[in-house]
């Protein structure tokens, strides 16, 4: 990767070149140096493997530019990048990109000015993981598999369906998945403001654990900061979790007292409720709380905010990519909607839109500390920071509590007879994201609740929920304790979020193509 001195010289040089540039009013410069190491994970016990396998690494680097023109046609701004080159003639090339993809924003009105609030987080990544090598990743990747292992060479139910130890493999033992180090590296700075850095880094593992001969599957997933502490827990809560689920039941069609665990909680706000916390969708129209400003929009339960700026979570950064601190953004208190997600740009385009007060359910100049520019980020879909990316509005640490927060004994007690969901997939809104309307599929990890106890396992990919974020958001019963830092795919941000019981949930049974026949 590159170091940050090289980032940094190389942002001085680039504004002392577009300062020379006679028709340029204003410019940014941002470079990038994103390096991501993954291996992935294949143990079979009844086909030969290697188990850790394709330990890989890709790295990239570049310069993006956006500059200000003072044309005969008035103000156009553009945007333009170059890979692989911090050099002077890297940034001609990637200026001339931007000149020639200039175009007039009449809603745009500066680049971004300095904040009123003070970065707060500074040398926080983990120097071993960004000078992380193979052998290391390696050990990562072996730490999860024999997690996985020795949970199912222990597990008294398995080795009585087998009939020994050494009958294992019979059952058709799987681990499945992936170990993924990401190492980000940015400097940015423009006219207004000063060259500023910043690094951080990431271990993740997203585990699939199965014993075919039984048709049973489980999941788990860690994350973290930093190299020390990176266990293979993992590996053996995901093999946990394939043993819970042999002989899965199916259910009915029906509305269910369900129990949201980390992962299907923190799919439901990455897909519908964070889109729609966001002020661009709130300008476009197209959030499901549009003109719900300061108005309750979930159960007085549910407290949600972005903070990311607080040390050791993992999606905190010291500062955006705009170059502003990173923070606390409140965005629903106790139900009530209190604050969005944004970027400098998108703050400032709402302050002056005519129809902002129909859109958000307030006059904005009213609000404008609820509305400060925290998240301006170029993410690349979890591939770190992006050179050639314009800032567009992501989430760093989201963080869902509770009013008063109960352990998940109290949770199962409290659903009686319901569902415990603990991973879905394909979740997507029906009907655009206003409407609140969504779809997904519940894929494993999931329990079927009797009495306020887990009685037996739910067949995975038996059941499809389809119902409004509303209702799910104003019907919730508890919201447990323990906090879990949560992955989904693609995602940038990290949801720490504990379990929530919600009342009513529309859950309808996918037909068995064997049944039929």
């Amino acid at each position: 990767m590159i170091d940050l001195r090289s980032l940094t010289e190389a942002v001085h040089r680039g504004l002392e070149y577009l300062k020379t540039i006679l028709d340029i009013r204003e410019a940014e410069v941002f470079v990038a140096s994103n390096g991501m190491l993954l291996t992935r994970l294949n143990y079979t016990s009844h086909i030969p493997c290697n188990g850790v396998e394709e330990p890989k690494s890709t790295e990239s680097y570049g310069i993006g530019i956006r500059a200000v023109f003072q044309t005969p046609e008035g103000i156009k701004i553009g945007v333009g990048s170059e890979p692989s080159d911090l050099s002077l003639e890297g940034i001609q090339s990637a200026l001339e990109k931007a000149r020639q993809g200039a175009v007039a924003d009449p809603e745009f009105v500066s680049l971004p000015a300095p904040s009123i609030e003070q970065r707060t987080l500074r040398d926080y990544h983990d120097p071993q993981l960004m000078a992380l090598q193979d052998p290391d990743l390696v050990g990562a990747g072996w730490k999860v598999i024999h997690g996985a292992l020795e949970t199912f060479s222990r597990s008294e139910k398995l080795l009585s369906l087998a009939g020994g130890p050494a009958e294992l493999r019979r059952l058709g033992l799987i681990v499945g998945g992936d170990v993924t180090v990401l190492q980000e590296r940015i400097a940015t700075g423009s006219y207004q403001l000063p060259v500023q850095t910043d690094e951080s880094t990431l271990i993740m593992a997203f585990i699939t654990s199965m014993a075919e001969a039984k048709e049973s599957k489980g999941s788990s997933w860690g994350t973290g900061t930093h190299l020390q502490g990176f266990t293979g827990e993992a590996g053996s809560e995901a093999a946990r979790n394939a043993i819970q689920a042999i002989d899965g039941r199916r259910i009915q069609d029906g509305e269910y007292r369900v129990i949201f665990g980390p992962q299907p909680l923190t799919d439901l706000l990455n897909n519908l409720v964070l889109p729609s916390l966001s002020l661009d969708h709130f300008y476009a129209t197209s959030s499901t709380f549009l003109g719900k400003f300061g108005r309750q929009v979930a159960s007085e339960k549910l407290t949600i905010y972005d903070d990311g700026a607080r040390p050791g979570l993992m999606g905190s950064k010291g500062i955006t990519c705009e170059g502003l601190p990173t923070g606390r953004t409140n965005l629903i208190h106790h139900g009530v909607l209190v604050g969005l997600l944004s970027n400098d740009y998108e703050t400032q385009r709402i302050l002056r839109d005519p129809q902002a007060k129909e859109k958000l359910g307030v006059d904005p100049t009213e609000h404008r500390m609820a509305l400060t520019p925290r998240n301006g980020f170029r993410f690349a879909q979890g591939g770190g920071r992006s050179f050639d990316a314009q800032p567009g509005i992501a989430p760093t640490n989201v963080i869902v509590e509770g009013m008063e927060e109960c352990p998940l004994e109290e949770l199962l007690r409290r659903i009686g007879d319901g569902i415990y969901i603990g991973r879905i997939w394909y979740t997507y809104p029906i009907n655009g994201l206003r409407a609140g309307d969504f779809t997904c599929t519940v894929v494993g990890d999931s329990y079927i609740v009797k009495g306020g106890q887990i009685m037996a396992p739910l067949k995975p990919n038996t059941v499809r929920i389809n119902d409004n974020i509303h209702r799910v958001l104003n019907h919730i019963l508890g919201i447990g304790r323990e906090k879990k830092g949560t992955l989904v795919w693609a995602a940038d941000e990290v949801v720490y979020t504990p379990e929530v019981a919600v009342e009513g949930v529309r859950l309808n049974e996918i037909a068995s193509f064997m049944e039929e026949i």
